[in-house]
């Protein structure tokens, strides 16, 4: 029995990682910026939709997991084998939308920070971008990263911020339990940017290519079934305590979120007057990583779909493609930011909302996958996995559609 319970310890550590460095990555500029106004607006509303948020991306990323370990082949992959050319193009070109979202984000995240000391995003976005596209196409980019996703330890600062700033506990639990709508254009924008900044497409490929590149197969699956829940019991954590920290401060005091700064004074209660410092080392270290990770992810899931060769061991002579859609992708974000009179805070929610309206169409993708036994055989969805899945994917379909509803008829 010792025997199989320190086997059971080892095999753990050795598949351990994916899951728990995509909820890492997940909590990047635009997830901390979309809980933070969500909490600074509505106070604890938004925890009952964080929560079935959570539950489900636990489902996804665990589909992800599990395909990348019967498969072992990437998302994108799959996609062009059992669909074709012409509906991998569909699937990847939604990701591509979310995923240049989400690097304007970060590349947002990285200006807002330092703009909290007055230093111009015309400095620090140009500088960023050389350094990151150096980091991974000339040096040692795995290196950084384990760097980086240490300073991921800063989140923990709102776990205590929230509960130095004595919330309504009571309030705050009854909220996660109560499921709350308003028919207003701004609230729905924002619960679909809190369900596309916690289950972001990005993620679902990013997970599945990383467990096959581990070389995980399905016999020790059960331990990589661990990682990957403590990876959304983690993300689900953070995002909770970050939606309770500034309820409990910028809502109370009826602060909203238009700069960095105002975001920063959630982080009060822990840091007084240290608050906006420690504030801005999390957003630009989270900002910093993501605007690396979700480039990278980018190139290789079009290169992993389309059969071309891969970086980032390859020469740009070896892997143009790769390395080209890597490029763009950094050039693109950095150069949106640029715009004169781009609002920070609204261009990252605005991307988290991006995501979140095209995360059905990689969610419908999955569904399929996961359910074709020619592909899974005995390990396709179980019945609640898939109501759970389609629930979501049916939800956000029918947000969007309330969302340009209210557009036209001016809700709110």
């Amino acid at each position: 029995m010792k025997r199989l319970s320190r086997r059971g310890i080892f095999m753990f550590l050795a598949v351990m990682g994916p899951g728990i460095i995509t909820a890492a990555a997940d909590n990047d500029a635009g997830g901390i910026t979309t809980y933070s106004r969500a909490g600074a607006l509505y106070g604890y509303q938004f925890l009952s939709v964080l929560l079935l948020t959570v539950i489900v991306l636990a489902v996804v990323q665990e589909m992800s997991a599990r395909m990348g370990a019967v498969t072992q082949k990437g998302l994108g992959e799959l996609i062009r084998e059992e669909y074709g050319v012409k509906w991998t193009f569909i699937a990847l070109s939604a990701l591509l939308i979310a995923n240049l979202a989400t690097t304007v984000s970060n590349f947002a995240g990285i200006a807002a920070s330092l703009e909290i000391f007055n230093i111009s995003r015309y400095i620090t976005v140009p500088i960023a971008a050389i350094v990151l596209w150096f980091l991974v196409v000339k040096g040692n980019f795995k290196t950084v990263e384990r760097v980086f996703l240490f300073f991921t330890l800063i989140y923990g600062t709102y776990i205590v911020s929230g509960i130095l700033a004595k919330p309504d506990w009571e309030l705050a639990l009854r909220s996660a339990v109560t499921p709350t709508f308003v028919m207003d254009k701004g609230y729905i924008f924002l619960m679909i940017a809190v369900i596309g900044t916690t289950i972001t497409p990005w993620m679902q490929f990013l997970m599945q290519a990383t467990v096959v590149d581990k070389g995980v197969h399905i016999r020790d699956y059960k331990y990589q079934k661990i990682d990957v829940y403590l990876g959304a019991f983690l993300t689900g954590v953070v995002a909770f305590f970050i939606i309770v920290a500034t309820a409990a401060t910028l809502h109370r005091q009826g602060i909203q979120i238009d700069t960095a700064a105002d975001a920063a004074h959630a982080l009060r209660p822990l840091a007084g007057k240290y608050a906006e410092l420690l504030f801005a080392i999390g957003l630009f270290n989270a900002s910093l990583l993501a605007a690396a990770v979700v480039p990278l992810s980018t190139a290789y899931t079009y290169s992993g779909a389309f059969g071309w060769e891969i970086g980032v061991s390859r020469s740009w002579r070896e892997a143009p493609a790769f390395y080209g859609i890597y490029t763009f992708s950094i050039i693109f974000g950095a150069v949106v930011v640029l715009f004169p009179n781009l609002h920070l805070i609204d261009t990252m929610i605005r991307a988290q909302g991006i995501s979140g309206i095209l995360l059905p169409v990689v969610l419908i993708f999955m569904l399929l996958l996961v359910n074709n036994k020619s592909i899974m055989g005995n390990y396709t969805n179980s019945k609640i996995y898939n109501i759970m899945v389609w629930a979501m994917t049916v939800a956000l379909i029918i947000l969007t559609i309330l969302l340009i509803l209210a557009q036209i008829l001016g809700w709110g």
